[in-house]
């Protein structure tokens, strides 16, 4: 099992529920499509925590780089309905730091 984790901070005007609503949405559609595994969406509280991190920590969780990379590859994918979830969660954030 590998961990993809995401940490995030929201535009200044982004709201925290619309960006959880994003991204379940658009987590949900990479598991219909077996390219993640579970996942989970984390926030911050009372500003407590040191200057790396960020106001989110998403966990992604996949089988092999191989998963990982179908997850990439969809993403890439040029369809409406991609598009349209992907850019749901993308708008939102303004900055975002990546680990494996």
């Amino acid at each position: 099992m590998n961990l993809y984790c995401c940490l995030i901070d929201l535009k200044d005007d982004a709201k925290a529920l619309a960006f959880a609503k994003a991204v379940d949405d658009w987590m949900q559609y990479l598991q219909s499509q077996g390219t993640i595994g579970t996942w989970r969406l984390l926030r911050r509280k009372l500003n407590l925590a040191a200057a790396p991190y960020r106001d989110f920590l998403l966990e992604i969780e996949v089988r092999d780089l191989a998963q990982l990379d179908a997850a990439f590859r969809l993403t890439g994918r040029q369809t409406e309905e991609i598009d349209t979830l992907h850019r749901a969660v993308n708008a939102l954030i303004g900055q975002a730091d990546f680990a494996l």
